[in-house]
């Protein structure tokens, strides 16, 4: 009856519940935490290597944002009663402590924005007409003041709350982790390290969205691309990558070393269904492969051409944008091939294209951060104190 079945599994082991949208929620929360970092490495910690792209970051951050909750929602039976985890809240529901922090966090993520942009929108309301007018007029909050004075406020208002942000950034992904690691009964996401993979895994798949993200805005508005930025970036990128690799090859690491019973269904499982995403994808193609041109991009920098340089940033970038995802895959859908009985695989699973959370509703659901990020560069373009030679903050 169910010829994908081997060994001995429970009647619940036998379908995969948590399917592809929940393949794609840790992975867009985690690019809206790595983007952010970016931003706030400059308007926190004043990195001036960051300054070409402080804005286009926190944009990016904003967009991704505004859909991470959309294949929660495409997921559940009745999306239309989420709104009750806010409406009334319950502190001691893991998820329900994820929509409070998602919504806190998006709100300060806002105001963040508005006072950024707070200049650009009053002269571009200032110098249109009609609707354009009314619409910059109703963002500017009736605020009209640009003087020196007002824009340091805004300087230290931002830097405030950039520095609220960097944490909780953080803990809306930690987070992610943790809601896999409180399910005691699954050996595979019950471990302490899960959250700390999540929020490494986060800043490097953000850190290589906006590496990738910036070589395009630059190469379609013809400016030219900021060697320092992309140097920096690599470097940021690399430690995170080191990191993160370390710690996914930690906890496989001990769990073999101990020699326990889950080890014994855990093993079977990295070394055979998912062989290909584990070993292929996410360790050799998504990690060794990227290790080694991160490497030759931060060692040798000050000898490299800057399209050398462009071109190994851009390849292993995309390369570990598929590493997150096949960790991001391996945990969700690998956790649940194997039976609580420890006997027993669900031997496969591939979404189907046309279903309700399949290959299509994710591909649409990824596709519509890029949308709006294209509406905000319409709206505020985000590279223009680079022509102006504005101090972007």
């Amino acid at each position: 009856m169910f010829p994908e079945l081997t060994g001995f599994l429970f009647p619940n082991d036998v379908h995969i519940h948590w399917s592809l949208m929940i393949v794609l929620y840790p992975y867009i929360t985690g690019l809206v935490a790595g983007a952010f970092l970016v931003s706030s490495l400059y308007h926190v910690f004043g990195r001036d290597e960051f300054k070409p792209l402080g804005r286009f970051a926190l944009a990016t951050a904003l967009c991704f944002l505004a859909v991470a909750g959309l294949p929660l929602l495409n997921h559940l039976g009745h999306p239309e009663r989420a709104i009750n985890i806010v409406v009334t809240p319950n502190f001691t529901s893991a998820m329900a402590g994820f929509g409070i922090l998602y919504a806190s966090y998006f709100i300060i993520l806002l105001f963040e924005v508005w006072f950024v942009f707070r200049v650009d929108i009053i002269e571009t309301a200032a110098r249109s007409r009609g609707f354009k007018r009314r619409l910059f007029s109703i963002l500017a909050l009736g605020v009209y003041d640009v003087s020196p004075q007002s824009q340091a406020v805004d300087k230290r208002i931002t830097r405030i709350l950039a520095a609220i942000g960097i944490p909780m950034a953080c803990l809306l992904h930690g987070y992610v982790g943790f809601l896999f690691g409180a399910v005691k009964a699954n050996p595979w996401w019950s471990t302490p390290l899960m959250p700390v993979i999540f929020l490494f895994s986060a800043m490097v798949s953000g850190i290589a969205l906006l590496i990738v993200l910036y070589q395009i805005a630059m190469k379609l508005k013809g400016m030219a691309i900021d060697r320092y930025a992309i140097a920096a970036m690599s470097r940021w990128l690399w430690l995170f990558m080191i990191m993160s690799l370390t710690l996914e090859l930690l906890e496989i690491m001990m769990l073999a070393y101990e020699r326990a019973e889950e080890w014994e269904v855990i093993g079977h499982l990295l070394t055979h269904q998912l062989s290909f995403s584990f070993i292929s994808l996410q360790m050799i193609g998504g990690g060794l492969v990227p290790l080694i041109l991160l490497g030759i991009v931060v060692l040798m920098d000050r000898y490299m051409d800057d399209r050398i340089r462009n071109t190994l940033s851009m390849v292993a970038s995309l390369l570990l944008l598929l590493q997150v995802l096949s960790m991001r895959w391996n945990v969700v859908i690998g956790g649940q091939m194997f039976s609580k009985s420890m006997r027993g695989f669900r031997e496969a699973y591939v979404p189907g294209m046309f279903e309700k959370e399949g290959i299509l509703a994710a591909a649409l659901i990824l596709f519509i951060p890029f949308v709006l990020l294209v509406i905000f560069e319409r709206v505020l373009p985000t590279f223009r104190h680079l022509e102006r030679g504005d101090d972007p903050a």
